[in-house]
């Protein structure tokens, strides 16, 4: 089905709008802006190597004034039980614009992001909405993604692929993003331990043996190939492996998180399958160089798969289209 496989990789990126209810901005600016920052190096690195990755990106953040996001905002609100889950009870303490609040706007990085080559700007959303979370609303996300959607700055494009906050995938929603335009959304893993849930769902003992999983392979490659999708759903392309920015604590064990993610590549390419890369920017914002050695290396050796097996990146619209034309044909 596939020749030599396909590699994509999807960022979310959302600035403060996405860990704005795990952690305070004194405690995690300097990573925001170090993300920032780190946004320009990870496209010299994916020019370098022709990689396509697709940004998802929260609608939030692709304005430049305060002003002109309000305007914007829907008017319909998801109304969680837990009221620190929504962005629109902060907004007293953003900023006015991108020159004076970086933390929360970030017009320019998605206009750089677009200057480069093969770089698929789709949505996670207008406010980063959670959809599993108790309170909100069926028709609350329709008029979320309803104005992400219509993000003045994004009106060139259309915006294909979509991300769900905390990958909390809500299987009631695909068909709201498939009538949107929506064609396709990053899944989760096919492993119990990677399975969508709310917030207070999440086990500590679940995220220890999920960062166990990033060095050892406790639950496979998550390589796969696409099946046939519902006509009426958007295309699922799953995760296969969550890029954990290097800590200093676990450094000793930098060979095997490497090791890890090339061993999935490499058996996606021969395989003819797929293996999915994801992260968020700001993951890079703190320990820089050392993250993007690491993303160097997994890029080198993706350029290595497409030599030797005919390996092809590519963004998460251009897999849809292809899984497209590949059902036309059969």
């Amino acid at each position: 089905m596939i020749d030599g496989g396909r590699f994509i990789i999807s960022l979310d990126f959302e600035l403060n709008w996405g860990v704005h209810d795990v952690f305070t901005l004194q405690e995690y600016g300097n990573h925001l802006l170090g993300g920032r920052k780190a946004i320009g190096e990870m496209l010299s690195l994916f020019q370098k190597y022709d990689i396509h990755a697709t940004w998802a990106t929260v609608g939030m953040l692709c304005f430049d004034e305060k002003k002109e996001m309000e305007l914007h905002m829907p008017l319909l609100q998801p109304s969680y039980e837990n009221p620190g889950f929504s962005p629109y009870g902060k907004l007293a303490a953003v900023g006015e614009n991108e020159e004076a609040d970086p933390y929360h706007f970030g017009k320019s990085l998605v206009q750089q992001i677009l200057q480069v080559p093969h770089q698929e700007i789709g949505t996670h959303t207008f406010s980063h909405y959670y959809c599993l979370e108790k309170g909100q609303t069926e028709d609350q996300f329709k008029e979320d993604l309803k104005a992400a959607l219509s993000v003045p700055s994004l009106k060139e494009m259309p915006v294909r692929s979509l991300v769900f906050p905390r990958n909390q995938m809500n299987p009631m929603y695909l068909s709201i993003c498939k009538a949107a335009g929506i064609e396709s959304y990053r899944g989760n893993e096919e492993n119990w331990l990677y399975e969508p849930s709310g917030y207070a769902d999440r086990g500590s003992w679940k995220r220890i043996l999920c960062l166990m999983d990033c060095y050892f392979n406790l639950t496979g490659h998550h390589t796969y190939r696409l099946e046939p999708a519902d006509s009426k759903e958007p295309v699922n392309l799953r995760a296969s492996r969550f890029l954990r920015p290097y800590h200093p604590l676990l450094r000793v064990f930098e060979p095997l998180r490497l090791k890890r993610i090339k061993k999935g590549i490499e058996h996606a390419a021969k395989e003819k399958e797929i293996y999915h890369l994801w992260w968020h920017p700001h993951n890079f914002g703190a320990h820089t160089a050392e993250n993007l050695r690491v993303l160097e290396s997994i890029l080198i050796h993706v350029d290595e798969m497409r030599r030797t097996h005919g390996m092809q990146s590519m963004n998460m619209a251009e897999a849809a289209e292809q899984m497209a034309v590949e059902e036309s044909l059969l």
